[in-house]
């Protein structure tokens, strides 16, 4: 187990630096992953966006700063540069990965699908939707059967299951949830779009 484990995990951490890098593509070229025809899209990066810009900003003084200093020293230099503009296109990778990756409400399949950059995804069936409202909070405490998507330290949207649905966590990890909470930009268009498409699959 322990061994299967180890092989595993560096090939998690690999594919997730290599959706963070398609991220960036997409973002560059104005595509979006999973959008579905006939189906609406809800952002949820623009909460994050200064922190992520502030963010940026300073690891690029940080890289200059270091080269500056470390200018005498051509090898630490070199190895510091690297992890300097690694750190920048990481940091870029996790925002566009949010940018490209929405949450998609596709009523012909009738599912929800929330997002969270290339970390969540979670796909709910409208039929097991008891309830979807637009709550801001901005504390969360940790549940079982609770999943909290927080974007700029609040989410705004809550949905509570009939029956619990199931995802994948970043380890690969099976797990079940009955509430999930989420950020979305438009919180009351999102809510006003999912109540629109449960008319047809309305919980008994």
């Amino acid at each position: 187990m322990r061994g299967r484990s180890f092989v595993t995990l560096p090939s998690l951490v690999v594919r997730h630096e290599l959706r963070l890098l398609a991220g960036l593509w997409l973002w560059a070229a104005r595509r979006t992953d999973g959008a579905a025809a006939g189906g609406a899209v809800f952002g949820y990066a623009r909460g994050q966006g200064a922190m992520m810009a502030g963010l940026g900003f300073v690891c690029v003084v940080e890289t200059v700063m270091l080269s500056l200093l470390l200018r005498d020293w051509p090898t630490v230099h070199l190895v510091v540069l690297v992890l300097d503009v690694y750190t920048i296109v990481f940091v870029a990778g996790l925002h566009a990965a949010s940018v490209v990756r929405p949450h998609v409400l596709d009523p012909d399949a009738g599912t929800l699908r929330v997002r969270q950059a290339v970390h969540v995804d979670v796909r709910i069936p409208l039929e097991r939707i008891a309830s979807v409202r637009r709550e801001l909070r901005t504390t969360h405490e940790r549940a079982d059967g609770e999943l909290d998507l927080v974007v700029g330290a609040q989410t705004s949207v809550t949905v509570e299951l009939a029956e619990p649905v199931a995802y994948a966590t970043f380890l690969g990890r099976r797990r079940e949830v009955r509430v999930v909470r989420f950020h979305a930009d438009d919180a009351g268009g999102l809510v006003r779009a999912v109540e629109r498409a449960r008319d047809g699959y309305a919980v008994p």
